[in-house]
């Protein structure tokens, strides 16, 4: 079996369920192996009811979840409530402690448990009050059937309607199984030395047991062998494009700076920020100067980053060359596209701009396409649409790509092949730490936009715990009666049986039942790309009151309107990310509260909700983030999408990824010219970043 082979060569997976699994991005074996776990289920050892209790306040195990051994002590009394069945019985520890376990809609469970049964139960503590302790929907096993899943980590997989997690993790088994005769080439210059100096696996060994680790220790040790390959193979590519950067003369000598922009920013009804003046004469310097600019601008939410941009396209389009502006989503890049067509309208500004995304009709696009080869359009705004084949501008001179962690780095480099040498402008509200930020962002200067523009509040945060909720209902009614709108913010999309914790299709209903007058949505990963527009436009307009959505929203677009943001479960979220989620509102003039929900937790998570609590300062948070994150993390970067890698997490991995980039960089300096150009040719053609949303090739 090859790598390379589809999916369908795999035994039980026939057209239908193929086209199932594209849809998690998985056409060829090799996809299917490096479809990692996102969390493991570990079956701990059973504990006492004590132990448990324990455990469950201090949100150790699994998530919180334990095994307790009991003794049925009475049969199995079912109750209706409305259209629901709820099944109560009570059991009792080794210790002779009573607690009661609860399942709803499962009265077949009337049938099995009789008294003095004895079983394992495993699940949640959902209720302590006083020495009544209760557990709800507990999986229960025979003690003989529970001892053989003892200590074992079983996978736990991103699903799709269709792919269950069993049918993911039989079709996996397969695919290790033919791991002997995988054909996998490490990195060039990843040599045994190398390997056995920083204590790695072998690759097909950590590629299996990744997937089925015998324990927590053998999991870690195959993710930092995977983890160290991929950092080692992006920072090899790093290097080829400053290389192939470095030195570049500016290839459009007639752009220059003109009166006209700096009227135009004379006519702005705010003055720009000190910050926003350092990096926009940086950058004016860099593109009417005599080399090319490779630029980063990093600022953190709300620090008028776009207005940066546009300044440095109209320079452009003043000159007589065109600019791209590229962003992650479609309502992202109309939204761009929008606010460009108002202030050239406002200001009677000369330029003639255009919008390039999936929804643009057929004759649009063929007329966006004319256009663009005749020189008649200045700037286009648009999604992954601009890497088309048929989008051929007559002089592309500036590229700009708003969020650029959510674009690889090969990408940005195909946009720029658009043109001859472009100008280069990536810009990011990611707040990394400055000390990963010279090695992620090596082949690009950095500019930091590190002030809010005057007009803005800074946001008043609170972290308090689920007693509060009725209170935050109230104080979000009363926005909505005032004309604002609101953010409700929850980990999961729908209820899960290996995952506890609020849910947006459940909470939506809370709220609607809470706060009936205001008109509630929501928004999640799992819907269309046409839905997440429609849903986040009708937001936009104020057709949306109350936005109940999962971390999808954590780059969007700007809503000046919304004063609330909603945390609930803040302690699963990594800082960073609460950060980027918080920065969705405090865009206008109005003042902006967030509210981060703590449903469970330790002083740990305390003391991490705490820096929230206390600071805006997104680099802070960051340097923060990066100091008090612990491996494992749930909800962090990896799983919001940002910093685009398949294992890797340069947060959790900081230290891998810094070992990595040296070995990379001490191997590339090694080399001369001509080993190179065959460094260069032997990247050529594989897949290192796509445009379809998947990640770099790992191997």
């Amino acid at each position: 079996m090859k790598k390379t082979d589809p999916i369908e060569s795999l035994k039980g997976i026939g057209s239908k369920t193929a086209l199932l699994f594209h849809k998690l991005h998985i056409e060829t074996v090799e996809d299917l192996l490096m479809y990692f776990p996102r969390d493991y289920e570990v079956y701990e050892k059973p504990v006492t009811l004590r132990e448990a209790v324990s455990k469950s306040a201090s949100f150790e195990g699994a998530s919180g979840i334990v095994s307790v051994y009991g003794r049925i002590k009475k049969g199995v009394v079912l109750k209706k409530k409305g259209n629901l069945t709820i099944a109560i019985t009570s059991a009792e520890d080794i210790d002779g402690r009573e607690f009661t376990l609860i399942w709803y809609n499962a009265p077949f469970v009337r049938a099995l448990f009789h008294a003095n049964d004895t079983y394992i139960f495993r699940g949640r503590i959902s209720e302590i009050r006083g020495s009544r302790v209760t557990f709800e929907q507990p999986e229960y096993f025979k003690p003989e059937d529970y001892k053989p899943q003892m200590g074992k980590m079983l996978p736990i997989y991103p699903l799709c309607k269709g792919i269950s997690r069993k049918l993911l993790i039989k079709c996996v088994l397969q695919a290790i199984d033919n791991l002997p005769e995988i054909e996998y080439t490490e990195p060039v210059g990843f040599d045994d030395a190398l390997i056995r100096e920083e204590d790695l696996l072998p690759v097909r060994q950590a590629i299996g047991h990744i997937h089925f680790p015998k324990d927590q220790e053998d999991h870690d040790q195959c993710r930092k062998s995977l983890c160290f390959r991929e950092f080692y193979r992006f920072a090899l590519m790093l290097r080829l494009i400053r290389k192939t950067y470095a030195g570049v003369k500016n290839a459009y000598p007639n752009l220059r700076k003109h009166e006209e922009v700096d009227r135009f920013i004379g006519q702005l009804p705010y003055s720009l920020t000190g910050a926003q003046k350092r990096a926009w004469e940086q950058m004016r310097a860099e593109i009417t100067g005599p080399d090319t600019m490779h630029r980063l601008l990093q600022g953190d939410v709300g620090s008028g980053k776009t207005i940066v941009a546009f300044l440095l396209l109209y320079e452009t389009a003043l000159s007589g060359y065109q600019g791209f502006l590229m962003a992650p989503t479609q309502v992202l890049a109309h939204q761009h596209y929008q606010n460009f067509t108002a202030w050239a309208e406002e200001y009677k500004l000369p330029l003639r701009i255009g919008f390039l995304a999936g929804s643009v009709s057929a004759k649009e696009k063929t007329n966006i396409y004319r256009k663009l080869e005749d020189g008649e359009l200045d700037i286009v705004v648009g999604t992954h649409a601009l890497f088309q084949e048929k989008v051929l501008p007559e002089k592309l001179a500036l590229v700009i790509t708003d969020e650029q962690h959510r674009f690889g780095v090969e990408q940005r480099k195909n946009l720029t092949d658009k043109g001859l040498h472009p100008h280069v402008c990536v810009m990011s509200a990611t707040p990394i730490p400055r000390t990963l930020g010279m090695i992620l962002y090596g082949d690009l200067s950095i500019s930091v936009i590190d002030e809010k523009p005057a007009n803005r509040l800074p946001i008043k945060n609170c972290v308090v715990d689920t007693g509060y909720r009725p209170q935050a209902y109230r104080f979000i009614e009363k926005q909505i009666e005032a004309g604002h709108q609101a953010y409700v913010i929850c980990p999961l999309v729908e209820e899960s049986e290996l995952m506890t914790g609020t849910n947006v299709t459940d909470y939506a209903e809370t709220i609607r039942g809470n706060i009936p007058n205001a008109r509630v949505e929501i928004l999640h990963g799992r819907m269309s790309d046409a839905e997440k527009n429609r849903i986040m436009q009708a937001f936009l307009e104020h057709s949306v009151d109350i936005l109940v959505s999962t971390i999808v929203v954590e780059v969007g677009v700007d809503v000046p309107n919304a004063t609330v943001m909603m945390i609930e479960d803040a302690q699963r979220f990594g800082l960073a990310s609460l950060h980027q989620l918080r920065g969705r509102v405090g865009r206008g003039d109005a003042q902006s509260y967030c509210i981060f929900v703590q449903t469970e937790g330790s002083s740990a998570e305390n003391d991490r909700l705490d820096v929230l609590n206390h600071s805006n300062d997104g680099f802070y948070i960051a340097e923060q983030d990066l100091k008090m994150r612990g491996p494992g993390q749930l909800f962090g970067h990896k799983q919001s999408g940002s910093l685009v890698f398949r294992i890797g997490d340069v947060f959790e991995d900081a230290d891998v990824f810094t070992k990595a980039v040296s070995r990379a960089d001490a191997y590339f300096s090694g080399l001369d010219e001509n080993d190179r150009d065959r460094l260069a040719q032997a990247f050529a053609g594989t897949d290192h970043d796509t445009n379809d949303g998947k990640p770099m090739a790992l191997l």
